[in-house]
């Protein structure tokens, strides 16, 4: 059965980081072999999320108990229930810190700047009751709070449980409509007037716009140093891979070398024993020889005997 677009989508944002661009390419070609050719371009389209983005849409497949725990305490501080607020925070800072383990556990570095980035998206996703527009954790891209509006409503932006107290103290004292507060020693209200209300929610965007700058050059940093280290590794192995090749082109020089002083011991072993074959023969050959030379001399010798005896007789009848 082929999978619909939904899950498609579902199973690319499940996918590791570094793998997204071939699970895209891989999951269009099925939707388009299975009849979806809209599907498939449309999830050809989809963009590779950030890292601290790619966090936040683990976290709401692998954490999803205290994800739904951040949505309900949003969802009731929105209502007015201020006594929401701590669990808020208990259960932003328990994804916070999973998102540390999902990311070690993955390869990529858990820094301050990406964790910071994933509790700011967290905080907006809260503050907007969910992922929408995107599917649920499938989000391209970091999401931002609704600046002054959502400190106004409860939403604490994701940093500031981490501030020391004197960076507390120098940070405008947000709280929410209606509840009056010291500020100089003097009493003011939440109803202070459009002027200040204008400068804390300057602030407040400012305070975002400087955290997102932040957040993206270290991910840009990140960026760069996992480029150097995939570069000092693929140097590496083209090293090995140098130092393999020349390796193996020596062995197979030693072994044709071998091999034709092998074959060169043979044949000599051979022509040693051919010419000892040669030699028993000749040795032979030679006793025969001399045989022969010994019973020619001694027939010679007897011959000559004979004839010298009867030279005597013949000379003897002549005097007779």
């Amino acid at each position: 059965m082929t999978a619909s677009y939904d899950d498609t989508v579902a199973a690319l944002y499940q996918s590791p980081h570094d793998k997204f661009v071939g699970e895209r390419k891989r999951l269009s070609t099925e939707l388009k072999a299975g009849g979806d050719k809209a599907g498939a371009a449309r999830l050809a389209k989809l963009p590779r999320p950030s890292i601290s983005a790619w966090a936040v849409n683990q976290l709401w497949w692998h954490e999803r108990g205290s994800f739904d725990q951040l949505l309900t305490a949003a969802e009731l501080l929105r209502r007015g229930e201020r006594t929401a607020a701590s669990r808020h925070r208990e259960a932003l800072g328990r994804l916070r810190a999973r998102a540390a383990t999902l990311l070690g556990a993955a390869g990529h570095a858990a820094t301050e700047g990406t964790l910071r980035r994933v509790a700011t998206t967290l905080s907006a996703l809260a503050a907007a009751g969910g992922f929408v527009p995107d599917p649920p954790g499938a989000l391209s891209a970091d999401r931002d709070p609704p600046g002054f509006d959502a400190a106004r409503s409860g939403f604490a932006l994701p940093d500031l449980a981490e501030k020391t107290q004197p960076e507390r103290a120098a940070m405008p004292d947000v709280k929410p409509a209606g509840v009056k507060h010291e500020a100089n020693g003097a009493k003011l209200s939440a109803e202070a007037g459009p002027a200040g209300v204008q400068v804390e929610k300057e602030s407040a965007r400012q305070r975002l716009e400087a955290e997102r700058a932040r957040a993206e050059a270290e991910e840009k940093r990140q960026q760069l140093e996992a480029e150097r280290v995939r570069a000092e590794v693929e140097r590496k192995r083209r090293r090995l891979e140098e130092e393999r090749a020349r390796a193996q082109a020596e062995r197979q020089r030693l072994q044709a070398a071998l091999r034709t002083a092998q074959g060169q011991v043979e044949a000599r072993t051979r022509e040693v024993e051919r010419l000892r074959q040669q030699l028993t023969l000749a040795e032979q050959e030679l006793a025969l020889a001399r045989e022969t030379v010994e019973k020619l001399e001694l027939r010679l010798a007897t011959t000559a005997s004979e004839m010298s005896g009867s030279a005597r007789d013949g000379d003897e009848e002549a005097l007779g």
